[in-house]
């Protein structure tokens, strides 16, 4: 397969592109965004790995690009490495660096005896499948700003999914990027590194965050009062224990 045809993208305007892995399995077939800036782009999460992503962004050259972990699972990182300013929570700085199986998870998608329904322009097969190390150049904390020139997002850190899980909100227009701390789907609270009770604590801040629209790590955009939903539909099914 060419790498053109791994990846699936839908523009979601004239500078935000969604991207995505189609043969992947649908477990770990990740969101990735590319944001158009005027002095920078903004590339935030990386699928896979199973394809070279940078190529097929058409970003010009000696522009420059902020590539932003919203967390270090492994379907979203994969693709991490091929860029050079690579920005991420300092409570997962370590496992960017090394990329473990006990903080990526990728031992997960070896097992997957229906992990891809393709073969990857890489040539990998899930039973070979490694995560290049990527160390952070800058690392991320609460209330920091990445400025791309005519948008700015400010950082959020939302554990409980993963301890270093981040979302990116840019304050003017309410546009939140919130990888996997929530999303429509199924959420995922009972993996290694997940805590329901910091998660707990997530949801209910985000029950109340002043938003427009989500992009979140899997699935389609959804609003504000989708996200509340999500978030209060949390909250009362842990506080019950179902």
């Amino acid at each position: 397969m060419k790498n053109t045809d791994w990846f699936s993208k839908d523009a979601i305007s004239d500078r935000l592109t969604r991207i995505c892995e189609p043969h992947v399995h649908k477990f770990f077939r990740a969101n990735m965004f590319h944001v158009v800036g005027r002095d920078a782009d903004l590339v935030i999460d990386f699928g896979m790995g199973l394809a070279n992503l940078r190529s097929e962004l058409h970003i010009p050259s000696g522009k420059p690009v902020f590539a932003v972990a919203t967390h270090v699972h492994v379907d979203h990182i994969g693709s991490f490495h091929e860029f050079e300013t690579r920005l991420g929570h300092e409570a997962e700085a370590e496992a960017f660096a090394r990329m473990p199986d006990a903080d990526t998870l990728a031992d997960y998608f070896r097992t997957q005896s229906d992990a891809l329904t393709a073969t990857p322009p890489t040539g990998m097969t899930p039973e070979a499948y490694k995560i290049p190390p990527a160390p952070l150049t800058t690392i991320l904390a609460e209330n920091d700003v990445i400025d791309i020139g005519d948008a700015s997002y400010t950082v959020l850190h939302l554990p409980g999914h993963s301890p270093g899980s981040i979302g990116l909100l840019d304050q003017k227009t309410g546009t939140f990027f919130s990888g996997d701390a929530i999303y429509q789907g199924g959420l995922v609270d009972d993996l290694p590194g997940c805590d329901r009770g910091v998660y707990r604590e997530t949801m209910a801040r985000l029950s109340d965050l002043d938003v427009h629209v989500v992009h979140g790590g899997h699935g389609a955009e959804f609003g504000r009062s989708r996200m509340q939903e999500i978030a209060r539909d949390y909250l009362d099914a842990t506080a019950t224990g179902k």
